[in-house]
């Protein structure tokens, strides 16, 4: 194991071990832990008390978040030439459909999100391959598939994000960066939790929310008490 650094130090020290912070405490406390010269992104990771491998505890959803997300999302839009002008006037930054898919399937992936609409799926379904392992695969859950273009983008650029559980019962995302005020993170990572409370199994039995973790980039992990977002066990 790698030894830490003086600011790992520093930092690491200004988090009470074994405490579980309240959530506004938490978003509080990750801004005053940061040293990285850059705005450095805030990320919260739920371990969830799920088996991924069963269809019915699969959780996977997407959320608003009330201040964004602090970064510039690419969105491409794969659409036929009727939809085009909409889709550019919503804030796309890239548009088109033939050129694109050729693109993609020479390995080009270098954008956040797309959408498309359900007309182009057949086009779009030949790029699972590249598009799946890289979380890029529109998709009509998460609003990816869509005939209303401009509004897919808009709530994209909003802060719109979507998240899945992993292989390992977590969910990882970005609720903003440093450069927010405690009180918008606290904002952001409440309705991300609140929405991830609302998508719990009914097939779960036992704990379902075991642990909630925020951080920011190389900055030491902040335990939140998971009690006040419904880790109790289920009747």
């Amino acid at each position: 194991m790698s030894k830490l650094t003086k600011n790992q130090k520093v930092s690491g020290a200004k988090v009470e071990p074994g405490k579980q912070y309240k959530l506004a405490e938490a978003c509080s406390l990750v801004k005053e832990t940061t040293y990285t010269k850059f705005d450095a992104s805030v990320d919260v990771a739920v371990r969830l008390g799920v088996d991924p491998r069963k269809a019915n505890q699969m959780v996977r959803g997407v959320v608003t978040l009330p201040n964004g997300t602090g970064k510039k999302v690419r969105v491409l839009v794969l659409c036929t030439p009727d939809k085009e002008a909409e889709a550019k006037e919503a804030g796309a930054d890239y548009v088109g459909l033939d050129d694109y898919v050729e693109k993609i399937k020479g390995g080009w992936t270098d954008v956040d999100v797309i959408v498309c609409t359900p007309t182009v799926m057949a086009k779009v379904g030949a790029l699972g391959r590249v598009l799946g392992p890289r979380g890029l695969m529109p998709n009509p859950k998460t609003g990816t598939v869509t005939m209303d273009l401009a509004a897919a983008v808009k709530d994209i650029k909003a802060g719109k994000i979507d998240f899945k559980v992993d292989k390992q019962g977590i969910i990882c995302t970005s609720v903003g960066k440093v450069s927010f005020t405690a009180e918008q993170l606290t904002q952001n990572a409440g309705e991300f939790l609140n929405t991830v409370v609302k998508l719990k199994p009914q097939s779960l039995k036992g704990t379902y929310i075991k642990s909630i973790f925020i951080s920011s980039t190389m900055g030491p992990g902040i335990a939140i008490d998971a009690k006040a977002f419904g880790a109790a066990e289920s009747e």
